[in-house]
């Protein structure tokens, strides 16, 4: 499930940064570039720019609520934030014998160098 909402995420990010792309940064309607001339013909200029804007705000719409439901679904299957399975112990250093220091620890005793 989780896979098939990471799906229409993307789907629907790809969607929404070619309505982006389409916009006039003007705000007067649908560029040229992508066809704006037979846009604005068949709706109008006012009503081929609302089309668009309703549209990018339907799809930004959508991606908040597709990724909030995997948020949810995510963490309901507890896969967020935990990088180990449950149950899984971490590693514990092994134990020193009793008359052994590890490498690079003092014993607490002054070095003694023969002279």
């Amino acid at each position: 499930m989780l896979t098939l909402i990471t799906i229409l995420i993307a789907l629907d990010c790809v969607m929404l940064i070619g309505v982006v792309l389409i916009q006039n940064p003007k705000g007067g309607g649908v560029d040229a570039t992508f066809g704006g001339q037979s846009a604005n013909q068949m709706f109008g200029a006012a009503r081929s720019a609302d089309f668009v804007e309703k549209l990018t705000w339907w799809l930004a719409g959508i991606l908040i609520s597709l990724c909030v439901v995997a948020a949810v679904i995510s963490s309901a299957a507890g896969n967020v934030g935990n990088s180990q399975q449950k149950g899984d112990k971490t590693e514990q250093p092994a134990e020193q014998p009793a008359g052994q220091q590890p490498a690079g620890q003092p014993t607490g005793q002054p070095d003694q160098q023969p002279k």
